[in-house]
């Protein structure tokens, strides 16, 4: 009879024991929530010492008496993924074209709705929840192929980044983290209908979704050479690599059944002066000389901060890249490296420190060289003091991104 009960005892207290190890759910759930808290601080406190109303963006959407929301919901791109929520897509006829941004955001947004009542809220709710499971996917996923100290510092890093206050305001890049990683650690784990399922929605979330093919390739091809063969992928999963294709082409056809051009989204995209040019021609510009000279301009402060920052960014996420190609890890540098390379020869260097947030691989070569506390400490040190600069520029209507 004790043995009995000792047993039927060990299996009431075997649940809060699994909940209590289970450190792949409540680190990063701990991680996201203290990173988005430190946001919401900055943004909150930074508003009403800075307040300076110049600085309203041109397409700034609306005013609101929720400081908070406002930041969130109510800055730069925000305005168009609520627009297109509220009011549809919108093409010809209009300065700024809403076609050039995807549509999974904006359909999620809608799904929301109706239980929040408010545009901005449900976009809010849905890229913070989003950034949530991307960070629990992305702890598992480094976890399992390193181990969980390598999965500490790879979603503290990616969640203090300079630019991942992106990830709390209406934008599509935590939404495309979650797509992204979801798809390859499916992948990884054999889930090949629930990785196309990831992948195809990578490719309704952003343009880039493609590149989350040569991750996913690379993954099937490796899982093909090293397995025995019952654990090796069929033929028949080999398309799931190909579903951002998918995802993109279901775009493409919604947008010339509305609007008659299956590529509004790239003509769109023109009106921000994004023309397919040789990232060598963009270099070119960025090092054009100004008029009185580099000294004068360096010490008249007159050179363009903005575009060097998102150049340095962009070099520092190819270089990554490069180290991620030299350890023979493929699909990961070839996500990197297109990750770059793809914005960098749009014509524009605007938005690229945003864009270089997502390449998650390279937070995970980072969480290793962290491992030297030096290291550590000047990546934590760097990010934070960027991610708090950035978010109260950001708060107050000036471009960061």
């Amino acid at each position: 009879m004790e043995l009995g009960k000792q047993k039927q005892d060990d299996r009431l207290f075997e649940w809060p024991k699994q909940i209590v190890i289970a450190r792949w759910i409540w680190l990063p759930m701990l991680l996201s929530v203290v990173t988005r808290l430190g946001i919401a601080l900055i943004a909150y406190l930074s508003v009403p010492l800075i307040n300076d109303s110049t600085a309203t963006p041109p397409y700034h959407l609306r005013g609101t008496e929720n400081v908070l929301l406002d930041v969130f919901g109510s800055r730069w791109d925000t305005g168009f993924y609520i627009s297109i929520v509220e009011e549809g897509y919108k093409f010809e006829g209009v300065p700024l074209p809403s076609v050039a941004f995807f549509p999974l955001l904006p359909l999620l947004m809608r799904g929301v709705l109706p239980l929040v009542g408010d545009a901005a809220v449900a976009g809010i709710l849905v890229s913070n929840l989003a950034l949530l499971l991307a960070a629990i996917l992305f702890y598992r996923l480094v976890a399992e192929a390193y181990d969980a100290a390598t999965a500490d510092r790879a979603v503290w890093y990616l969640l203090i980044f300079p630019t991942a206050f992106f990830g709390t305001a209406i934008y599509s890049e935590s939404l495309f983290l979650l797509t992204a990683i979801g798809a390859w650690h499916s992948a990884r784990h054999g889930r090949w209908g629930v990785a196309a399922i990831f992948a195809a929605a990578a490719g309704l979330t952003r343009l880039v979704g493609v590149i989350v093919i040569p991750l996913m390739l690379w993954e099937w091809w490796g899982q093909m050479r090293g397995m025995v063969d019952e654990q090796r992928p069929s033929l028949i999963t080999l398309p799931a690599v190909f579903a951002p294709l998918a995802g993109l082409g279901a775009f493409m056809a919604y947008l010339w059944r509305v609007f008659g051009d299956p590529l509004a989204f790239v003509h769109g995209a023109a009106a921000w002066e994004r023309q397919p040019q040789s990232i060598f021609l963009t270099l070119a510009e960025l090092l054009q000389r100004p008029a009185g000279g580099w000294g004068t301009a360096v010490l008249a402060g007159q050179i363009h901060i903005d575009n060097w920052l998102d150049w340095g960014l962009a070099m520092l996420f190819l270089v990554l890249g490069l180290f991620l190609l030299s350890k023979k890890r493929y699909g990961e540098a070839a996500f990197v490296l297109l990750g770059v390379l793809i914005p960098l020869n749009s014509g524009l260097l605007m938005s690229l420190r945003r864009y270089v947030w997502v390449l998650f691989p390279a937070f995970i070569l980072l969480a290793q060289w962290g491992k030297r506390p030096s290291i550590d400490k000047f990546i934590t040190t760097f990010s934070l003091l960027g991610l708090a600069l950035f978010t109260a520029l950001f708060a107050n209507g000036y471009w960061v991104g």
